[in-house]
């Protein structure tokens, strides 16, 4: 089976400032990326139908029977069979939306000559950036079997750490916990190959630790959470995900709240996800170059790619930065900061772009990793794409 995740243009939009740097499937939302379900259930690697500019990072394989997928669609079993009924020139739809064809083409088709397949039950659709920890929850829990089913747990060796419903709890070789508390009663905890969890650290399931990723001293991990590889996290967090490679090793409270890759929260900073008046939470959306209506009482930040941010810095309820910021200083920053934006509530300048570059490399060496031309190229094009986000560049 080629596998071909595309991204809806609409949605994409609706998903960014994470789509910025990385397609829709890319997007990860309980233990996996989106792309990863679907390549364990189904049993294949996927390729990715995206932006021009991320297409040599992300790039799309065809052949001459390719299965189109769309990214944004989270695998259940349901959809899946439905997939491998598929003729070529079907496709299966839900309200009018394509879920999935099966076609030689090279891009998803406009017109179906095959048979429409209306697919009646619920899917789990990641269309609004809230999405992504409103449903991580049920995502971890979905993961969890996936993952885990016929599996042995490589289980706790220390006898300091306790655990409840400790079937609940996965964990995968080279795990290090120490005088931990682990409660897997109200969902399932998953511990990723070489993660470490420290002394004090109390973590309430669904929860998600992926590899290499360490949990701090006293943290307290609040249940529905995902930490994605390579991350270091303290303090307290409810209901947030973790892309990757970003750091909040400090105390301070993340809630409601999305962190893309390379992100690092100074210590003692903190984010509000509830107002006052318990009014709905109002968000940035892109593509209305506005705010909308999440719905949801709880929403807190949504923090994209290589943003920064330094000690003791407030998010209002409902922030989102764009890619590549640098936010400091006190008070409350405004609740949309644009990509490459340097500065905080007293004013934003412009994060230059080679000097953004200079801290991006030195992040990424951190972690043994080098910074690409290809992702340079990214970054530049992203740079010049949000030009007119920055309003303080047209007053100069």
């Amino acid at each position: 089976m080629n596998l071909i995740l595309f991204d809806h243009p609409t949605i994409r939009q609706n998903l960014l400032p994470f789509t910025f740097t990385r397609p829709v499937a890319a997007i990860r939302t309980g233990i996996l990326t989106i792309a990863g379900k679907w390549e364990k259930q189904l049993n294949t690697k996927a390729s990715y139908s995206t932006e021009g500019y991320l297409s040599k990072k992300f790039t799309t394989t065809i052949t001459e029977d390719n299965f189109w997928i769309n990214g944004a669609v989270c695998p259940n079993a349901g959809l899946i069979n439905l997939i491998h009924q598929l003729n070529v020139g079907d496709a299966i739809v839900k309200n009018s939306m394509i879920l999935a064809v099966r076609t030689p083409d090279d891009e998803v088709p406009e017109v179906i000559l095959g048979k429409i397949i209306e697919f009646k039950s619920d899917i789990t659709l990641i269309d609004q950036v809230w999405k992504i920890f409103q449903f991580n929850g049920a995502q971890i829990r979905s993961d969890f079997q996936l993952l885990t089913n016929g599996r042995k747990s490589a289980g706790i060796k220390d006898k300091f750490t306790h655990a409840y419903a400790e079937e609940n709890i996965f964990i995968e070789s080279g795990v290090k916990i120490q005088s931990a508390i682990l409660n897997a009663e109200n969902g399932p905890i998953y511990i990723g190959k070489d993660a470490e969890i420290q002394e004090g650290a109390m973590i309430r399931g669904p929860f998600a630790l992926g590899e290499n990723s360490v949990i701090n001293m006293g943290a307290k991990m609040k249940g529905d959470v995902s930490i994605g590889p390579g991350c270091k996290v303290g303090g307290e967090v409810s209901t947030s995900v973790f892309f990757g490679y970003s750091n909040k090793a400090h105390d301070g409270f993340l809630g409601c709240s999305v962190v893309g890759e390379w992100c690092n929260f100074g210590a003692d900073s903190n984010t509000s996800n509830l107002k006052n008046n318990y009014e709905n939470v109002k968000i940035w959306n892109y593509p209305k170059g506005g705010f909308v209506d999440t719905g949801l009482m709880f929403c807190g930040l949504m923090m994209a790619d290589q943003t920064r941010c330094g000690i003791n810095t407030m998010f209002n309820t409902g922030t989102v930065t764009g890619v590549s910021s640098n936010i400091f200083g006190d008070g409350f920053p405004r609740n949309f900061i644009p990509s490459f934006a340097w500065g905080g509530a007293s004013g934003f300048g412009t994060y230059q772009f080679e000097k953004a570059m200079d801290t991006a490399a030195k992040a990424m060496e951190r972690r043994s990793l080098k910074l690409s031309e290809v992702d340079r190229d990214i970054y530049k094009t992203i740079f010049e794409m949000c030009t007119r986000e920055r309003v303080w560049e047209k007053i100069k």
